[in-house]
């Protein structure tokens, strides 16, 4: 396998506080690989930090094969990167069509009625709602739209922040259900971070925890849930609904 995506030695700060410190990961082509961790403890900052907001301080960022630590946010994107952030970040006056073709638009697709397709495919939802402003769909119909709006610039590497958020089982059944069917039908790869530590767990082929902005812990999906201690901070009393 190789690295699409490889971080050594990153650390990022927030003003005068640091949130990472000296982080190394690295995800394979073709790989779903999670970030877990407990709030605050610095997941969301790796992924922006990829995306060049906030830059790293020290470190290296590598992605396909060319370093991109200093690049601007815009430069990275272009590099057929796309994120679905924390919060969904939609355009909630615009319709689901509009939102769509914005993630279309930003990486120059032009081949918008197949990518379409592709969206609806996954999430059928969002076809019955394509005339509907973004604002007015609920929590999961909007995560869906978040990531069908990233999946419209045909990314190379899907960057997804805390997808099952607020969001009721049922559905967070299903966007995992989506990930999965994309990964294993288009090879796509994807960086997940995720506070469901069980779910994220079960879908992804390594995993990572993050704790105080260092990695604490690295394995597959399966050896790190099988872990006690991994049960006893991420796992007890939460659902395991399959």
């Amino acid at each position: 396998m190789s690295a699409l995506l490889s971080l050594s030695g990153v650390t990022a700060y927030y003003g005068a506080i640091q949130a990472l410190r000296g982080v190394d990961l690295v995800v394979n082509e073709g790989e779903i690989v999670t970030l877990i961790g407990a709030n605050g403890a610095g997941k969301s900052t790796l992924m922006m930090t990829v995306c060049g907001n906030p830059r790293a301080r020290d470190g290296r960022i590598v992605y396909g094969g060319q370093d991109i630590t200093d690049l601007p946010t815009h430069a990275i994107m272009r590099r057929r990167i796309a994120q679905a952030p924390e919060g969904r970040r939609i355009f909630g006056r615009m319709t689901v069509y509009e939102n769509l073709l914005m993630g279309a638009e930003v990486s120059g697709q032009t081949d918008v009625p197949a990518l379409l397709e592709q969206v609806f495919a996954l999430f059928p939802r969002l076809k019955e709602r394509l005339t509907q402003r973004g604002g007015t769909l609920s929590g999961g119909e909007q995560q869906m739209l978040a990531i069908g709006r990233a999946l419209m610039s045909r990314p190379r590497l899907l960057l997804l922040d805390e997808p099952s958020l607020g969001l009721a089982p049922l559905v967070v059944k299903l966007i995992f259900g989506a990930i999965r069917e994309l990964n294993r039908t288009s090879g796509l790869t994807v960086l997940l971070v995720e506070q469901n530590a069980y779910q994220a767990l079960r879908l992804a082929h390594r995993g990572y925890v993050l704790v105080n902005g260092a990695i604490t812990m690295a394995g597959s999906g399966a050896e790190l849930l099988a872990r006690p201690e991994i049960r006893a901070a991420y796992l007890e009393g939460s659902s395991h609904s399959a």
